[in-house]
């Protein structure tokens, strides 16, 4: 290849999974695609817990773009079937467990200090916690089965638009690079390279939710049900073993999550509310040590713990929270996690990806000479992924006030799966589905608002009684009931949910 002359109809930056699956899928619907990617595989990543909204995109992508290999993936069963050397885990569900500073947990029959909602019927048929390091590098193989063009340890330096083409500059090898495309797509994850070309920046300051992170992958983190059942406390009536689910320890301050993968790694991070304003002045050690002393079986759980080879360290992130200003443009677009991100809490990042990248590669094989109205469908695509992120904003900011109390938490994130359940069964349905979540109803918009001002005016005042847990736990099972499906906030049920998603083929 003539690394100054080459042409694309486009290039893509970025070769994680929203950029490979987006290269693949356009690829297959004749256009000529490169990937330049600035780090190398394999890699650290978090973003690892699936749900069945992104198992439902991969079906689909993998049968509308004829990439049949792809269905595997979307469920634990078919994934160890087919590919039982890149590393997943059994993801049965969401469960959750209420931590109090300077007590073990504890609970009762009712469970009133635990949640587990399930989201599939058996491991066979389960989510998938997704090994980034193994996935990611097994769809870069895919791309470069495809013959389409990558380059990595590559850094993009410039980009100039002329004529309706790109001119774009990167280094390789030591090597100045100038390609040219007509299209560019903004997948690398974050907002600096959009601010580098386009002169976009990122901001922070309209969202509700203010959250930082600790995480890293382990050795030897103990089974959380060994835990429980050295304490006797029973299991019996689970739905599910919840060391086999996105495993949250909710604490007051924030939450810890454990996404235990099949070669016994686990994911382990805490993250942290950033509007407390002594964890913000501590470092990442003495965070650590801090949550540890203060919960014991934080400490429990990681004094035996081990580092895993890679990362081989434990990272702290600033603020999680950013957008762009502006998702698209001239001759190029941003995927979604590219355009912004919330907060891990619910594990909206795959879906909410693989949802954006579904309108994205639809938008341009409309419009294959990319005018026309592709600028019209990319300012629709922009307002459909500002409107995710601010109900994503609401949901998980609202969490975060209702996490010292754990019956206003159960009751508030009800409304979150009550939203999966209206999204899946559209598609399930093959009823149209323009935003993640249902994002864009009205009545989907009245319940997050009316009840986040509910659940800011209780918790704003420092104390919540029970009558008035029991009040607000009463108003969101109202509200919800013309779409609960799945028996939510249902007394009988004693917060054990066996299914809530719905049926996959």
């Amino acid at each position: 290849m003539d690394k100054h002359k080459t042409h694309f109809d486009i290039l893509i930056a970025g070769s994680g999974f929203s950029g490979t699956l987006t290269a693949l899928a356009l690829h297959q619907s004749g256009f000529k695609v490169g990937v330049i990617e600035r780090g190398a595989h394999p890699r650290f990543a978090i973003g690892e817990s699936s749900t069945p909204i992104a198992d439902m995109i991969l079906r689909s992508i993998s049968e509308k773009y004829d990439l049949r290999w792809l269905h595997n993936f979307s469920r634990y069963g078919s994934w160890q079937h087919s590919h039982p050397e890149i590393v997943c885990g059994i993801k049965r569900g969401f469960s959750y467990y209420k931590h109090y500073p300077g007590k073990s947990f504890s609970t009762n029959t009712c469970h009133d200090n635990e949640l587990l909602v399930a989201a599939s019927s058996s491991d066979e048929r389960s989510d998938t916690n997704w090994l980034r390091a193994d996935f990611d590098a097994y769809l870069v193989e895919k791309i470069k089965a495809y013959q389409i063009a990558y380059w990595e340890k590559s850094e993009i330096t410039g980009a100039e638009r002329i004529n309706d083409r790109w001119a774009i500059q990167f280094n390789h090898a030591g090597e100045v690079f100038s390609l040219s495309c007509s299209f560019f797509i903004d997948a690398t994850g974050g907002g600096k390279l959009a601010a580098q070309l386009f002169s976009v920046p990122s901001v922070s300051g309209d969202f509700h939710t203010h959250s930082f992170a600790l995480f890293s992958h382990f050795e030897n983190i103990p089974r959380w049900v060994s835990v429980l059942e050295s304490r006797g406390i029973s299991t019996k009536d689970y739905p599910y073993d919840p060391d086999f689910s996105a495993l949250h320890h909710l604490l007051d301050e924030g939450w810890a999550w454990a996404l235990r993968f099949n070669n016994e790694r686990t994911s382990w991070g805490f993250v942290l509310d950033g509007r407390v304003p002594y964890l913000l002045q501590m470092n990442t050690e003495d965070l650590w040590q801090m949550l540890e002393q203060k919960y014991p079986d934080m400490k429990l759980i990681l004094k035996d713990a081990s580092l895993s080879e890679i990362p081989g360290r434990v990272i702290s992130s600033g603020r999680l929270q950013r957008r762009l200003e502006s998702a698209y443009g001239d001759g190029w677009v941003a995927m979604p996690h590219t355009i912004g991100f919330v907060d891990p809490l619910f594990s909206t990042g795959i879906a909410y990806s693989l949802a954006g990248m579904e309108r994205v590669v639809e938008a341009l094989c409309a419009h294959r000479d990319f005018g026309g109205s592709l600028a019209e469908q990319l300012r629709d695509y922009e307002q459909a992924v500002f409107a995710e992120i601010r109900l994503i904003d609401y949901l998980v900011a609202g969490a975060y006030k209702a996490m010292p109390y754990f019956r206003l938490f159960n009751a508030w994130s009800m409304l979150y799966f009550t939203f999966t359940i209206l999204y899946e069964r559209r598609r399930m349905k093959n009823l149209p589905v323009n935003y993640f979540l249902e994002a864009d109803k009205p009545e989907v918009q009245k319940m997050v608002h009316t009840s986040y001002e509910e659940l800011s005016r209780l918790t704003g005042k420092g104390f919540v009684t029970e009558q008035e847990e029991e009040n607000f736990t009463d108003r969101i099972r109202q509200i919800i009931q013309p779409y609960n499906t799945a028996g939510l906030l249902n007394p009988g049920s004693k917060n054990m949910y066996f299914h809530t998603a719905a049926a996959l083929d």
